[in-house]
C-alpha cells in the first residue's frame, strides 16, 4: 500500500510511539547495525532480540542502551558486551537472521540492579504469508526504525520512509540505506477487507548494495524456537 506523504508521516510517528523502545543500536567488529526486541507470544520465554546474521559473525559485539529502555534512571551501563550474555546469539546464515533469547539480558539487568523497559514488536503484527503475498512489483510504503550513525558517532533512533517491492520470492527495499540500518525492523501498512488499515512488521533489513533484501517474518518465525548455536 502506497501512502501519501502526510499519511506516511503519521504512520512513522505512531510506530515510534508504539515500538520505539524495541529498537537498540548494535555494533560488532566495526560494523554498525540495529537490533530489536520481538515478543513471540504471551509467555515471556518467547521474547527474543533479532538482527541480521552478518552483524554477529565477528567478535566484540556491543548492544547500546538508551536511557528510555531501562529503569531506574542512571543505573544501567551505556553498552552491554555480548560476551557477558548467556545464552548468546543463534546465527542462521541461510536465512540472514540472528536470534538472541532475552533470558540472559534480563539476568544481566537483574544482577546489575536495573530492569528493561522495552516495547517488543508484538507477534500480532508480524507479517504472515498472506500479508507478504499481497506485496507485488508496485511499490508500497515501508518504514524502517533504526539507529543510524551520525558524524559525531552518536546513534539516534531514526525512521526512514522508503519503498518495498516483491520480486518473486524476494522482498526488497528499493534504495540503499545509511550505515546502521542493517538488522532494523521494516514496517508496512495494508488495507483489510473491513476497510481498516493495519500495520505489519514485515521483517528485518539485510545487507545490500543499491537495494536491501528483507528477511521476512515467515523466515524469522521458522528459526525462533531454537537452541543457540551456529546453523
Amino acid at each position: 500500500m502506497l501512502l501519501d506523504s502526510d499519511a506516511e508521516s503519521d504512520v512513522a510517528y505512531e510506530l515510534c510511539q508504539v515500538v520505539g523502545r524495541a529498537i537498540l543500536p548494535y555494533r560488532s567488529s566495526g560494523d554498525f547495525g540495529t537490533a530489536f526486541f520481538f515478543q513471540g507470544g504471551d509467555d515471556p520465554v518467547g521474547e527474543s532480540l533479532l538482527t541480521a546474521a552478518d552483524l554477529v559473525s565477528g567478535s566484540g559485539g556491543e548492544l547500546g542502551l538508551r536511557a528510555s529502555v531501562t529503569e531506574p534512571a542512571g543505573v544501567a551501563p551505556a553498552v552491554i558486551s555480548e560476551a557477558e550474555i548467556v545464552p548468546g546469539w543463534a546465527r542462521f546464515a541461510g536465512d540472514g537472521v540472528a536470534v538472541l533469547p532475552t533470558a540472559g539480558l534480563h539476568r544481566y539487568a537483574g544482577d546489575g540492579g536495573w530492569r528493561w523497559r522495552v516495547q517488543p514488536v508484538p507477534a500480532g503484527i508480524a507479517a504472515g504469508p498472506g500479508v507478504i503475498a499481497r506485496l507485488g512489483a508496485d511499490a508500497s510504503s515501508a518504514f524502517v526504525l533504526a539507529h543510524g550513525v551520525r558524524e559525531d558517532g552518536s546513534r539516534p533512533l531514526e525512521v526512514a520512509i522508503e519503498r518495498v517491492v516483491r520480486d518473486g520470492d524476494a522482498v526488497l527495499i528499493t534504495t540503499e540505506l545509511p550505515p546502521g540500518y542493517v538488522g532494523a525492523p521494516v514496517f508496512i501498512v495494508q488495507a483489510e477487507p473491513t476497510g481498516e488499515v493495519s500495520p505489519y512488521c514485515l521483517g528485518l533489513v539485510l545487507p545490500g548494495v543499491g537495494a536491501h533484501p528483507v528477511a521476512t517474518f515467515d523466515r524469522i518465525r521458522a528459526v525462533l524456537p531454537v537452541t543457540p548455536g551456529d546453523v
